[in-house]
């Protein structure tokens, strides 16, 4: 099993394997604990969950010459917004992975709130401050009220979007009409056309569905969409894919734009000659708006619930503090500007506050 870099350059040198990201995603949910043929294996996600935590505490235990059986993990505010059983299911879901990879107990702190210990007081004075934490599959979102060493936490709340949804909204409508969305189908009994079915895209858009889609019978369906295709020159285009097990390629190559677009504030191109050369789609700062304004309504939302769980008028936040990678998209700061207008908005601790704030959080 290789994890992180190893495993994101094993799958651009093109080694025989499944890369599997944004697993997280997946718990509270039937998937964690479905059988499936992984490298010749039977495995369930569950396990490999399991498998990656054993990895990181043996890692650990032979870096420093300790041996490490509690742990504290940080979780988002809800795994699953509306459901509460699944969300409970969830955790009990991560507690059984801990467990199972050696540690004999394990306990739960909400990210925004371990990003609040970590960030509060800065400058040196008591505020009322706001955590945005968007990484990849959740939104979490805290208010606090820095009082000498700890910072008191005012209200929290979650929902579940993230950064994999934004590279999904994308690829939905600009890299997916290429392959074939969109289009329609000859009935095979008469003149009826009817759509291309978008269930096997939208798999294709979702990083933890892409690695279940080389299948036989993937195969299959997609022989039979070509055959009946009006325009079977685009679906062939998702056979490549499903052939040549391109998913994460074009997945990679999406992100990329997304990141792109959203730094350089200009016009850039999903690259997919791997799949047909010369083939790209061109997506503009007014195109990824576009896309994601959906998902900025539901961060606004969701900011403006935690305010009320808090108590806290929008005018009375002195500091947002963005917290996780998809924080730093344009439009999050466009919108947490817009409804704390009197607040500074801080990107520094993006990638650290998190971590950081278990950390300290574990030495109390």
């Amino acid at each position: 099993m290789l994890i992180g870099a190893a495993a994101t350059q094993a799958l651009i040198d093109g080694e025989d394997g499944r890369y599997m990201r944004a697993l997280k995603s997946v718990l509270g949910l039937p998937l964690t604990h479905e059988t499936r043929l992984i490298s010749g294996r039977s495995r369930t996600i569950g396990g490999i969950i399991t498998d990656f935590l054993t990895a990181l505490r043996e890692r650990s235990e032979a870096a420093t010459g300790q041996r490490y059986r509690k742990a504290l993990s940080g979780r988002p505010v809800h795994f699953h917004t509306a459901d509460k059983n699944k969300d409970r299911q969830a955790e009990d879901d991560l507690r059984a992975c801990y467990l199972g990879a050696g540690f004999d107990e394990v306990s739960f702190l909400a990210e925004p709130e371990a990003a609040a210990l970590a960030c509060h007081g800065l400058g040196g004075r008591t505020e009322v401050g706001l955590i945005v934490d968007i990484g990849g599959g959740t939104s979490d979102f805290s208010v606090f009220r820095s009082r000498g060493v700890k910072p008191a936490i005012l209200g929290s709340h979650g929902i579940r979007l993230g950064g994999t949804d934004f590279d999904h909204a994308i690829s939905i409508a600009h890299a997916m009409p290429p392959l074939g969305i969109g289009g329609q189908l000859r009935s095979a009994m008469g003149a009826a056309l009817l759509p291309v079915p978008r269930r096997p895209y939208v798999d294709l858009a979702t990083w933890s569905q892409i690695p279940f889609l080389y299948t036989a019978e993937t195969r299959r369906m997609v022989a039979q969409m070509i055959r009946f295709a009006v325009e079977p020159e685009k679906v062939s285009r998702y056979g490549t894919v499903i052939e040549h097990e391109l998913g994460h390629e074009l997945a990679f190559a999406v992100e990329r734009t997304k990141i792109s677009v959203n730094a350089s504030g200009r016009a850039d191109a999903i690259g997919m000659g791997f799949i047909e050369a010369g083939l790209s789609q061109t997506v503009s700062p007014e195109n990824l708006a576009a896309t994601l304004a959906s998902n900025r309504i539901l961060l606004r939302e969701a900011a403006m619930k935690t305010l009320q769980i808090a108590d806290i008028d929008p005018n009375e936040v002195e500091r947002v503090i963005l917290v996780g990678g998809s924080s730093l998209m344009t439009f999050v700061s466009d919108e947490m500007s817009e409804l704390c207008s009197s607040a500074e908005i801080l990107r520094s601790e993006a990638f650290t506050a998190v971590i950081d704030g278990l950390a300290m959080a574990t030495s109390r």
